[in-house]
């Protein structure tokens, strides 16, 4: 049977309010391991464990349960070498998490978030180019000298250098590597659909599915329409609510062509369950996607 997995995340009342789903509903965890190291100079010369790096592992020592990494700040599309220094920090910081928590697999968010050496918000889209898919290729390698089975995940752009109908190939490219692998976003896929205008079915009928070796499931919200001159409102990759039926409806299409998968995680970001109410919707869903999946497979 596939595992069923839920994100860990670094706040008190998150892993409070959510510690039976974590201890009792989750066949794994899924650690970020940005979160928990600090930059102690403001040049980030160094990256040290905080104190929830002591807290998640014990919690993974006591549970027994296996972990997969997931990173957000690689930025596996940079290539310069005015990154090159920040980028070994990390690499460093990535082996001594591996060797904590001993990653099953280990994927990052594809695009840029070091540009020329500062700090992005976000990952930047990447020209869907040869070139740009060898320059990920290069940090994919890079990153199975720590964990062998690594990937990348498909984007959540709110604008893109191309068709994103173009991503899928560029995607095929990218993973043209032995042991590199798809994170399949569902909900990325939802919101550039709905963004971008264009069918999500579409989409994933031009991923090579066989590649797909995690699912990941969540929610969303919507933009405030004072934020935009044009008032136009859109569709957030915000993890901060209840996966929508649109996503739950993909995720039931898509499974059955994963050939590979090896998990599927449901992503909740902290500060977004504020009560008993929302600690039992995130059980429901973990256990939706377990059925789910049992159906599916």
């Amino acid at each position: 049977m596939i595992p069923v997995g839920f994100t860990l995340q670094p706040e008190e009342a998150f892993l409070d309010l959510l510690g039976e789903v974590i201890r009792d509903e989750a066949d794994y965890h899924e650690i970020t391991p940005e979160t928990l190291w600090w930059a102690p100079d403001e040049d980030e010369a160094r990256l040290e464990e905080n104190g929830f790096h002591a807290v998640f592992a014990e919690l993974a020592r006591q549970s027994g349960k296996p972990c997969v990494g997931h990173g957000v700040g690689l930025s596996v599309g940079s290539g310069g070498a005015e990154d090159g220094a920040r980028r070994a920090r990390w690499m460093q910081a990535i082996r001594r998490a591996h060797a904590v928590f001993g990653f099953r697999w280990y994927t990052d968010h594809l695009g840029i978030s070091a540009p020329a050496g500062l700090a992005a918000a976000l990952p930047l889209p990447l020209p869907m180019t040869r070139h740009a898919a060898g320059v990920v290729q290069q940090s994919l390698r890079a990153l199975q000298e720590v964990v062998p089975d690594v990937g990348v995940e498909n984007t959540v752009s709110y604008f893109m250098l191309g068709d994103p109908l173009d991503e899928p190939r560029f995607l095929g490219w990218i993973l043209d590597l032995p042991r590199a692998h798809l994170l399949l976003d569902l909900h990325n896929v939802h919101t550039m659909a709905v963004n971008l205008g264009f069918e999500p079915e579409a989409y994933l009928a031009r991923l090579d599915l066989d590649r797909v070796i995690e699912i990941h499931l969540s929610g969303g919200s919507h933009s405030n329409p004072a934020w935009l001159p044009s008032g136009r409102v859109l569709r957030l990759d915000g993890h901060d609510d209840a996966v929508p039926e649109a996503v739950w409806q993909l995720f039931e299409e898509v499974v059955p062509r994963c050939r590979h998968l090896r998990g599927v995680t449901l992503e909740r970001m902290e500060g977004t369950v504020a009560g008993p109410d929302d600690a039992r919707q995130v059980r429901e869903e973990v256990r939706r996607a377990r059925r789910t999946l049992e159906r599916g497979r």
